[in-house]
């Protein structure tokens, strides 16, 4: 059955001029597999070499993020230098190629401005660009000091950004100094949300993602990802704590809202929890290689982890997550398409392409 696809119309977008390169290139038919993962009504079908390209015409290091675009094309960024930008359609043929300098290529938001699509990359080396779908650079947002938000010295490494109703633009300074970055359309700077990084409500550890979030009543909200703490943080657009969703074990990377649902890639999953500036508790000497998808409803409650152990709650307690079947190393971004069939980037995966899951 055909399911809506989940894209925002907003505000019109500034124009630009900025050229880069990009080319074509095709692939062939990708192998199938019969694995179904997943739990009650979210189960899929693993088509582990759906985005399989030829290595030698377009590698690829990490796949970071994906987007559907208003075409249904699936655009996905990462951080070779050949070819930051693939753009697959649906059966996992390549359409287009591009993007030779974002060699930090992390982030990967799609914005509609009503008539057009905008793409904004997060590239951790200390940058935000806005880019038309063809790769035409039309904005750049430079180190914070430029906008007297951080001092000249303080780490910025964007991982994500978000665009509120209005055309505001929300940057997660994931991998630097920890805060939400607030701009206008025009990139102008309006506010610092958040403390930085510490354990406090309005506090993240490695704050990684970030989205809008209109489902419910009432205006809509920011979901800030705090991967490190095992939860995403609710704010106001102006920068209030709400609520935590706190999901145990589980190294959540941005949310991704698709109709009533809230989707992530997990990172890593453990068995012990992490402890601000203890090594020992790094997820990197804990449980590498154990990422999964996580599928939440509306209200927070995990419905689904694909690739996980089924969710369980004790006494309305969520219960620690982790991954069940070794199909993902680790799960950084998830895509959801019209059908709902999901398509999954990873990190520090042997340089894999994205996986998809074909839901059943």
């Amino acid at each position: 059955m055909k399911r809506r696809t989940f894209i925002n119309n907003i505000s019109k977008a500034s124009l630009g001029m900025v050229a880069v390169p990009h080319f074509n290139i095709l692939k062939s038919k990708p192998k199938m597999y019969d694995d179904v993962i997943g739990h009650g009504n979210f189960k899929y079908r693993v088509h582990k070499s759906w985005g399989e390209l030829d290595r030698t015409v377009t590698p690829v290091k990490n796949c970071h993020e994906m987007v559907m675009d208003s075409k249904g094309r699936l655009i996905m960024v990462g951080d070779d230098v050949h070819n930051n930008v693939l753009i697959y359609d649906k059966s996992g043929k390549l359409l287009d190629s591009w993007g030779i300098r974002y060699s930090g290529g992390h982030g990967l938001s799609l914005w509609n401005d009503g008539s057009e699509d905008f793409l904004f990359i997060c590239d951790t080396n200390g940058s935000v660009l806005k880019t038309t779908t063809d790769g035409r650079e039309l904005m750049l947002i430079g180190h914070p000091s430029e906008y007297g938000a951080y001092e000249k010295d303080a780490v910025f490494k964007p991982t994500e950004s978000a665009i509120g109703p209005n055309g505001d633009i929300y940057i997660a300074d994931g991998y630097g100094s920890n805060y939400i970055l607030q701009f206008t359309k025009d990139g102008e700077f309006i506010r610092k949300i958040g403390q930085g990084r510490g354990t406090g409500e309005n506090q993240f550890q490695t704050a990684h993602g970030v989205c809008i979030d209109y489902r419910g009543k009432g205006d809509p909200t920011l979901l800030i990802t705090s991967r490190a703490a095992n939860c995403f943080k609710r704010f106001t657009l102006d920068g209030q704590y709400i609520e935590s969703i706190v999901l145990p074990g589980a190294f959540v990377c941005r949310p991704v809202i698709h109709n009533d649902n809230l989707y992530s890639g997990v990172c890593w999953s453990s068995k012990i929890d992490y402890v601000e500036g203890d090594k020992n508790t790094h997820p990197y000497n804990i449980n590498p290689n154990s990422g999964f998808v996580t599928i939440l409803d509306k209200h927070g409650k995990a419905l689904s982890n694909p690739g996980g152990t089924e969710p369980t709650y004790q006494k309305g307690k969520l219960q620690r997550m982790v991954q069940d079947q070794p199909i993902f190393n680790h799960c950084h971004d998830v895509c959801v398409d019209n059908d709902e069939n999901l398509y999954v980037c990873q990190w520090n995966a042997n340089k894999a392409y994205p996986i998809k899951l074909e839901r059943v």
